[in-house]
């Protein structure tokens, strides 16, 4: 995903949303403030008084301010080699209080930034969570994983390197210029004669750097989704043996990203040792100055200090403000996430103590991209208590009866009801855990077989998760595995057949005992001793409980009270299978044909 840099540099707007998450922890933001004001005020007061202890060395009188009289009576001293151990000491003393102020601003401004992105990083989480499903469809999950763990990262560093630094920055570079012409306007000047090649310089490393820093954030976001993409469908790259084609796709973009780095070190490569020479003419036109004027030494060592203060936080700034530019780019990403309207509304109520499970479509339209309709006008009615099953040729619209069900994508018109109420009047929570689902495409979580089975709801007990397991015969084999329940599944179940995953699952839909079981294609890819195992408890849980199943082997299908035949969104036939057979229709045919091909198996 490209994008371009904001045209304007304080977006406002956004600056305020993002310190918006500041406000639980304003006090340490305004001790911060507080912290980057004394510090800037501290900065000059070294060279001060390392130029009084030198003109003291020399025998040259420095006049102190009044404060640090406060703080070291000068009369109190009998002699010059008194004077500069007493300043010396004054300085040790002024340099521990300094650091413990420097520690506190630096540890306060990376703390306030961490709590920040903690919160940040929460809500857009929490957010992504209640996404309706199209989002996903859409949007690549590395790009999602780039947003929540490195965009907002980057936003990290407005706060630890960012605003307030920056603005402590220029704050210690204006204290620092002032005391400079209050000391000496004319030397001042004098130092400054080459600082226009300094800002040409800023300028130009800027620009070069935040050109380069966008392209690394960019080859970063494409990095991210790809690796994670390919690395999710490795078996299906070497089954076809595309590694070559696929690895030379991965260098591409790896080089962009390389590229763009090298970049931005060809620009601090040049910017570093131009400011180092700037500092160089600067430091040899105030020797130059004080030798011809005859000022005192003191004077050139402070004002060599002064430039290096001076110097210090010039040589980062730019660097800084890019960024800030970076992570307010992050932000703008970021919050884009968060203004996603495309989530699933949860203004029901309704949460019955008990769910008949009656279910009723009346005239839906649903599309994933209106108007190419998946589901045109469907309207049945499922009794609570019986079992339908949806057939028909892939694309029919089968699964996506289910999607709508449990609101995981919003249907465009029509309306469907859960015991003559409409599903959107029921809580969201409340109206999924209603319905217990055994997809397909079985997602098993890295951890152990227990937490897959338990989701880790902690309410969960185990003897209910051996009870449910016994139910389909899987309690003993999960036994065998090493550790029983607490066998590690690895990634996605990766050290598990597809069957045992499906069954793992159905324990799971068990477990949390629905009114409404819905199985999509679940005895699809096991073996047949597996389905013989789901079948049967399938004939002991369907008792008393609506039941929805979709299947392509009509064997598993040939007890349901009713049968939907569907093609193209719209209902063909219905009826219970005899009745379709004796029909002849498109039911009929697709039965033969399974036969068919079962017989020539055999």
């Amino acid at each position: 995903m490209t994008m371009n840099p904001p045209k304007s540099f304080f977006n406002i707007a956004l600056l305020k949303r993002v310190f918006s998450f500041v406000k639980p922890y304003q006090f340490i933001f305004i001790s911060n403030l507080v912290l980057a004001i004394l510090l800037a005020f501290f900065t000059p007061i070294r060279p001060y008084l390392i130029q009084a202890t030198v003109n003291t060395a020399i025998g040259k009188h420095t006049i102190l301010p009044d404060w640090v009289h406060f703080f070291l009576p000068t009369a109190a001293f009998g002699s010059a080699i008194q004077l500069i151990i007493g300043i010396t000491l004054f300085q040790v003393v002024f340099i521990m209080v300094e650091t413990v102020f420097r520690f506190l601003f630096t540890f306060g401004m990376a703390w306030l930034g961490q709590q920040v992105i903690r919160d940040l990083r929460n809500k857009v989480y929490e957010k992504v969570m209640h996404w309706e499903m199209r989002q996903f469809d859409k949007t690549a999950i590395g790009t999602l994983t780039t947003r929540t763990i490195n965009d907002i990262e980057s936003i990290n560093d407005i706060f630890s390197d960012g605003l307030i630094p920056i603005m402590a920055d220029f704050l210690t570079i204006i204290v620092t210029l002032t005391t400079m012409f209050f000391i000496n306007w004319e030397l001042t000047l004098i130092c400054l004669i080459p600082f226009p090649i300094m800002l040409v310089a800023t300028y130009f490393f800027k620009e070069s750097v935040n050109k380069s820093f966008i392209q690394v954030r960019n080859s970063v976001a494409a990095l991210n989704a790809f690796v994670q993409e390919h690395i999710s469908g490795m078996a299906v790259v070497q089954a076809f043996a595309a590694e070559e084609k696929e690895m030379s796709k991965f260098t591409k973009i790896n080089e962009g990203h390389k590229v763009a780095n090298i970049k931005a070190i060809f620009a601090y490569s040049v910017f570093f040792p131009v400011v180092e020479v700037v500092l160089a003419l600067s430091v040899g036109l105030i020797v130059w100055w004080v030798a011809d004027q005859s000022l005192d030494a003191g004077m050139l060592v402070a004002f060599i200090l002064f430039l290096n203060q001076i110097f210090r936080p010039l040589r980062m700034i730019a660097d800084k403000f890019n960024v800030l530019q970076m992570g307010m780019v992050a932000a703008e990403r970021v919050f884009k996430v968060l203004d996603n309207t495309d989530v699933t509304l949860n203004e029901g109520i309704l949460a019955p103590k008990k769910v008949e499970g009656k279910i009723e479509f009346k005239q839906v339209q649903f599309a994933y991209q209106p108007p190419q309709w998946v589901l045109d006008n469907l309207s049945f009615t499922v009794e609570a208590g019986t079992t339908v099953a949806l057939v028909g040729h892939t694309g029919s619209g089968k699964t996506s009866i289910i999607s709508i069900l449990n609101r995981l994508y919003p249907y465009q018109s029509g309306q469907i009801y859960l015991d003559d109420q409409p599903i959107e009047q029921y809580s969201l929570d409340f109206l999924r855990a209603s319905v217990g689902v055994v997809l397909q495409d079985v997602f098993l979580f890295s951890g152990s077989v227990y937490d897959n089975i338990t989701l880790r709801n902690s309410d969960i007990t185990k003897e209910q998760v051996h009870t449910a397991a016994k139910m389909i015969d899987m309690h003993d084999f999960i036994m065998q595995l090493p550790g029983g329940y607490d066998y590690e599944v690895m990634e996605r179940g990766a050290t598990l057949s597809m069957g045992q995953r499906q069954l793992i699952s159905f324990i799971r839909a068990l477990l949390y005992n629905p009114a409404i079981l819905i199985l999509d294609e679940a005895t699809s890819s096991i073996d047949t001793e597996s389905e013989r195992l789901i079948e049967k408890a399938i004939d002991t849980l369907i008792q008393g409980r609506t039941s929805i199943v979709i299947a392509h082997r009509l064997s598993t299908i040939r007890k349901a009270d009713k049968i939907i035949v569907l093609d193209k969104g719209q209902i063909k036939e219905m009826g219970s299978h005899f009745e379709l057979l004796q029909l002849g229709g498109f039911y009929a045919a697709l039965n033969e044909m399974q036969f068919k091909e079962n017989k020539t198996t055999l």
